[in-house]
């Protein structure tokens, strides 16, 4: 593959691209975007996070902006480009659903994540027993979230809840048919752990394109770089697609490199690779 010659611009998804499961960022990682930084190329995170969700580490990075929920909010250098919510009666529907369900869930707005009361408890599942270890790493996983106060209605990204065995996903997408999009998310790596309530025709290549349009730049002079569904998206509308080495069959089908899993340098060595940065 031939490096690129001139600045391009690096669209990084976080969990499990930028950090890993466990939101620990590699020291390789953080060195990486700060030097392709200086070497001219600008660098935008490309996540299904809220911004609520992009904590002071990530920041520091000296990002140029950023691409949240999945495609519906769109910053660069501070300044809002597009934020897109789910329909407030959309919302309210959902939440009834979740509470007869008695399903464990947050809602995931630009302002803050706001959980029913038993989230930590149902969640914990995914990590094995709901003991006192697992209920602590998952409020730590997401130390943002408030509980006991109603979400807003008009700043709702997405929903989130705890997959249980009983959930039908299938219905549930019938049932809110021309109103939202259900699809799954992983919190581990290792399955689909959450169910989630999006909005309908939003993700992360539709955003990458109006990015592209706001900057006057082509998409091929874009690379995106991810390890999940929800990149396919992302890693289909760029120039150059770069799959983790941790991605399943439908993104290394599209990638133009993979690369090594996250915790083995994954996102430095494909930047060194890409001639973004020296190689090490």
């Amino acid at each position: 593959m031939t490096p690129p010659l001139s600045p391009r611009i690096l669209l990084l998804d976080i969990d499990g691209t930028l950090v890993n499961y466990g939101t620990q960022l590699p020291a390789s990682a953080a060195a990486a975007v700060r030097q392709a930084r200086a070497n001219g190329h600008r660098v935008y995170l490309c996540t299904g996070r809220a911004r609520a969700e992009i904590y002071p580490e990530l920041w520091e990075l000296g990002v140029d902006g950023m691409i949240g929920g999945n495609g519906s909010y769109v910053e660069h250098d501070g300044q809002v480009v597009h934020h897109q919510v789910l329909d407030a009666e959309v919302v309210d529907r959902a939440l009834a659903w979740l509470d007869a369900q008695r399903l464990g869930y947050f809602v995931e707005c630009n302002s803050g994540l706001f959980a029913s009361d038993d989230f930590p408890v149902k969640a914990a599942s995914i990590y094995g027993e709901p003991d006192a270890a697992s209920i602590t790493r998952i409020v730590s996983m997401i130390p943002v979230l408030v509980y006991r106060r109603p979400a807003p209605r008009d700043d709702v990204n997405k929903i989130s809840f705890v997959l249980e065995p009983e959930v039908d996903l299938e219905q549930l997408a019938r049932d809110f048919a021309g109103e939202a999009a259900i699809s799954t998310w992983t919190a581990t790596g290792r399955r689909q752990e959450f169910g989630e309530f999006g909005q309908l025709g939003v993700h992360k290549g539709v955003a990458v394109r109006r990015l592209a349009e706001h900057l006057g730049v082509s998409t091929a002079e874009m690379i995106g770089f991810g390890d999940a569904l929800p990149d396919l998206e992302l890693l289909q509308t760029c120039g150059t697609a770069v799959a983790m080495g941790s991605a399943p069959p439908e993104l290394v089908a599209v990638a133009d490199l993979v690369t090594d899993h996250v915790d083995d340098d994954g996102l430095a060595n494909a930047f060194a690779r890409l001639g973004l940065i020296q190689a090490r």
